[in-house]
Parts: C-alpha cells; structure tokens; sequence
C-alpha cells in the first residue's frame, strides 16, 4: 500500500477511534472524567456518530482527488503537529467557550477567538494536520467546558482546518483565492437571506429563551466577510496572510455549516432554525476573528522561521 495513503488512512482512523472510544465507552458513564464531561446524550449517539463518519469519509474522499499532490504527507513532523495544535485549541477553546462571552442563540454558542488555531495549523502544516487540530482538539475542549458533547460539531471544526489545509492543493494561489471569495461570498449572502425571512427565529439560552436572534448575530457573517475581504487585498503581496485567511474563511463556513446542518436530523431543527439559530451565531464571529488573528499567527511563524534560517 502506498506510504502516503497509508498515513492518510492511519490519521483518519485515529481520529475515529478517539470519537469512537469517548462516544461509547466515556460517554456512558454519567461521572466525570477528571476534569472532562464526556457524556453525550444516548438517544441520538448512533446518529452523531454516523456524522462523525460523514465528515471523516468528505476528509477522505477529497484525498483520494487529490491524492498525488504534497499536502498529503504526514510524517513525524506532522504528527507533532497535530498533537500540539490540538492540545492548543482544546485549551483555548475552553478559556473562551462559554467561560468569557456568549452569543444568543438556538444553542450553546460562544465568542471563539481559538478557532483561528485549526484554520493556522490546517494552512501551515496541511489538511490533516487541520482536521486532527480542530477535531480532537474542540471535543477535549468542549469536555472540559463540563456541559456535555456533541460530536457532529467537532467534526465540523476539523473540517475548517481541513479545508484551510487545502490551499496546499493549489498552486496558483490568487486564481484560488479569488474562487473562494466568490463562494464565500454567495454562502454567506444566501444564509443572511434566510435570516431576514425568518426573523422570529427563537434562541434556546436559558436566560433569553423566547428572543429572537439578535440582528448582529445575524449579520457577523457579513461583517466577518468584508474583514475578510480587506485583508486579503490589503496583504495582497504578502499572498501567505491572505490565502491563509481566505482559506480559513471557508473552512469555517463550511464547517459550520455542516454541524449546524446536522442538527437538522439530529435535533429535529427546521432548516432556518439550524442556519439562523446555530450557523450564523457561531460561523459569523469566527469570521471575525479569522480576520484579526490568522494573520498575526502567520506572521509569527514566518519570523519565527526566518530567524531559524528555514
């Protein structure tokens, strides 16, 4: 078996088997774990593992596309890596989820200026190394947090560091860019669309549990957007900062977008109520702080590298 699907294949599997293990052994027991809740509500855990599955098949199948191209290996280097940006991301995650600032929404949604961590990791060191990070490092993190899992959107923080992992896949990288403001753009307008025509979509925080999403939650997407959007043509000759953050970018809609959309069969929610109570709440602010922080990491790592010599 060839080397590089093979690691590819082992990656995958252990992240599998992590979900897999905290699922149904820890996620049984009704005691803590040290300092971790891995409880996940019983009734539906067959079907989020099944997205578990999902997300981890996409991961996959995107490899098997593009399998010949250098992205895809993973070696020790990789790995420590994964095991640092993981660690990082769970930490952080923590610190913020919940803990600092929370958004209105249909569910437990917080201000998470961590998620830049698996959009860096994903951009810099490839899409495993992103997938691992965001993956196992948000369900560490959201254990710790002590209010329980849900392991769908884990996988879809993997997912942002994957697919801010493949801009490896391209080597044009302005011609990439450019396609991916575009579908960012026609994303990110369509779930504000919805937005507006659902305006009483509710929030389930327990202390605003009849409000609608609020107006700014709705629009963070946009504002996130347009960050976004600056950034790249202002470091448009630094094509490291703006890739970096135009990939995060639709790593983390679509991401978000896949856990939000998984709620659907999960939960029972209604289309609008996935988008406009869950997706935009979370996806809007991440956007923002792609905007502020994936540059200041990336540049961090190119002094650091410089000064090192690489």
């Amino acid at each position: 078996m060839d080397k590089k699907l093979t690691n590819v294949l082992i990656s995958l599997l252990v992240i599998l088997a992590i979900f897999g293990i905290i699922m149904f052994v820890f996620g049984a027991s009704k005691n803590n774990i040290g300092p971790f809740n891995f409880q996940v509500d019983q009734p539906t855990l067959v079907l989020r593992f099944v997205f578990v599955l999902l997300g981890l098949l996409i991961a996959f199948a995107v490899y098997l596309f593009t399998k010949d191209n250098k992205a895809w290996e993973v070696g020790t280097r990789q790995v420590v890596w994964m095991a640092i940006g993981a660690a990082l991301y769970a930490i952080f995650s923590f610190l913020f989820n919940g803990t600092v600032f929370v958004v209105p929404s249909l569910s437990q949604v917080a201000l998470r200026p961590a998620i830049a961590i698996p959009m860096f990791f994903g951009y810099a060191f490839g899409p495993v190394v992103g997938f691992f990070s965001g993956a196992v490092g948000n369900i560490f993190g959201d254990a710790l947090t002590g209010f329980g899992l849900s392991p769908q959107w884990s996988i879809g923080n993997g997912l942002v560091g994957f697919i801010a992992g493949m801009a490896m896949l391209f080597k044009d990288k302005k011609r990439s860019m450019d396609t991916v403001l575009w579908i960012s753009g026609v994303l990110a307008v369509l779930t504000v669309v919805l937005f507006f025509t659902n305006p009483s979509t509710t929030n389930g925080m327990y202390f605003a549990a009849t409000e609608p999403v609020s107006l700014f939650a709705g629009l963070t997407i946009i504002i996130g957007f347009v960050l976004v959007l600056i950034v790249r043509f202002a470091f448009g000759k630094n094509e490291d900062v703006a890739a970096a953050v135009t990939w995060g970018m639709l790593g983390n809609i679509l991401g978000i977008l896949f856990a939000a959309l998984s709620d659907i069969f999960i939960n029972g929610f209604s289309l609008a109520a996935a988008v406009v109570g869950e997706f935009l709440p979370a996806a809007g602010p991440n956007l923002i702080f792609a905007a502020i922080l994936v540059p200041l990491l990336v540049g961090a790592y190119a002094a650091v590298q410089k000064q090192s010599g690489r």
